[in-house]
């Protein structure tokens, strides 16, 4: 079968190019292949969008403004550009995203295997088997979430939560709520429950500390303008490293110049160290949490430091400051367990590839791939952290991603057909 043919397949069989997963990730390559005319079908195990539908929080909404949401061939085109997507306004953008590309997904379909047999990927589903020449894993990052094993040292009839669990305030117990986690979730769970009256604990380790608006653009405008958000994985020392840092303290509201642990503090919440175990009655913290925001403040001074160089030559208003994290002398080392009543565990997620039959994961059993081309033959992968740029793990970096593995896999099949004629 030749992967020029440009009828799409809905149902099991033989086919070029099996994409699995209908978010963003699968939806971009989606289009970039049936441009290139390669037969191939996105197998999505609920709804398009399905981790937006079902697996985040009411009130959340992107980290990037409007006019930054685009994917090959299209853009936000609304009257709020400078606004923040709620998650129903993303489901519908993607929606709309998938009728008019006219891509091949079949829903409801649920993924139990992939493995390679022969000279092709065998892809079982709650649907049939699809053996496929080439398979792009579009799944993304955020599939379960990463809880320290710690956790398991708490008392069973304590309330935890992930934010898969979480939806609002309405949904946590009454009294104390322990917040393990300091990047852009861990603060907004904060500030939400702050407000609806909850007394909040914020157990931080490494962050990311940035100002949402800085001399009168937003944040992503001066990353995206000083070319930090395309730098290439190649350029990154400790690649390892950066795509473990955690997500930004920002949320998509202008209502903030910046959402961090100075503003949850002045607001009542107590601020300790990473958290480290249950035991003997009390949760214990570390105590490393100055250096920890002293090390946050100086990353942000620097990043600064750089957007001064090009705002400086752009003209924009003044450079702003932003006070040192505060910490007390002696922060909090420990805390009784009864006065929680619930833990939030906002402590990141990883990809879940327990269906992946085939030989590509390290002894930390990581994706082994090199800019999204994996350690198999065939296999690539999207939406991953710091994939291929610094901009990789967000919406509007999909698509210069998205293009360069449809371009290799668009070679590997002209090269698998050239050696086997």
């Amino acid at each position: 079968m030749s992967f020029l043919s440009h009828i799409p397949r809905r149902t099991a069989g033989a086919i070029d190019v099996v994409v699995i997963g209908a978010g963003h990730a699968g939806l971009a390559i989606s289009q970039l292949l049936g441009s290139r005319g390669v037969e191939h079908v996105v197998l999505e195990r609920g709804e398009v969008a399905n981790s937006w539908r079902k697996e985040r929080w009411d009130s959340l909404k992107l980290l990037t403004p409007n006019w930054q949401t685009r994917l090959p061939g299209c853009a936000y085109d609304g009257d709020d550009p400078d606004g923040y997507m709620s998650v129903g306004e993303l489901v519908q953008f993607l929606d709309d995203y998938a009728a008019n590309t006219n891509a091949p997904i079949v829903t409801g379909c649920e993924v139990t295997s992939v493995r390679r047999v022969a000279e092709r990927y065998r892809v079982i589903t709650s649907q049939g088997t699809w053996n496929a020449r080439a398979v792009v894993l579009a799944t993304g990052a955020c599939n379960r979430p990463s809880i320290p094993t710690a956790a398991s040292g708490l008392p069973a009839e304590l309330t935890q939560l992930t934010p898969f669990d979480y939806r609002s305030p309405e949904n946590v117990p009454e009294g104390g709520v322990l917040i393990v986690g300091a990047s852009a979730t861990g603060l907004q769970f904060a500030d939400e429950l702050l407000k609806a009256g909850h007394d909040v604990t914020l157990a931080a380790g490494e962050h990311v500390r940035m100002p949402r608006r800085y001399r009168g653009k937003d944040i992503f405008y001066w990353m995206t303008r000083c070319g930090i958000h395309d730098q290439s994985y190649t350029e990154i020392e400790d690649i390892g490293r950066g795509r473990r840092l955690p997500s930004p303290q920002l949320v998509g509201s202008t209502d903030l110049p910046i959402l961090d642990l100075n503003y949850l503090r002045d607001r009542g919440a107590r601020i300790a160290g990473r958290f480290m175990r249950a035991w003997n009655g009390e949760i214990q913290f570390s105590g490393s949490l100055g250096n920890v925001c002293a090390l946050a403040d100086l990353k942000m001074q620097r990043l600064l430091k750089l957007i001064d160089e090009t705002a400086d030559r752009d003209g924009a208003p003044a450079a702003e400051t932003f006070a040192p994290t505060c910490v007390d002398d002696e922060p909090l080392l420990s805390m009784n367990i009864e006065d929680v009543k619930s833990v939030i565990w906002a402590t990141g997620f990883k990809p879940d590839y327990r269906w992946l039959d085939v030989d590509v994961f390290d002894r930390k059993g990581q994706l082994r791939h090199d800019g999204g081309v994996v350690d198999g033959e065939g296999l690539y992968v999207l939406g991953l952290p710091l994939m291929r740029r610094r901009k990789s793990s967000f919406i509007f970096g999909i698509e210069d991603d998205a293009r360069d593995i449809a371009d290799h896999l668009v070679g590997y099949l002209t090269n698998t057909l050239r050696r086997a004629s």
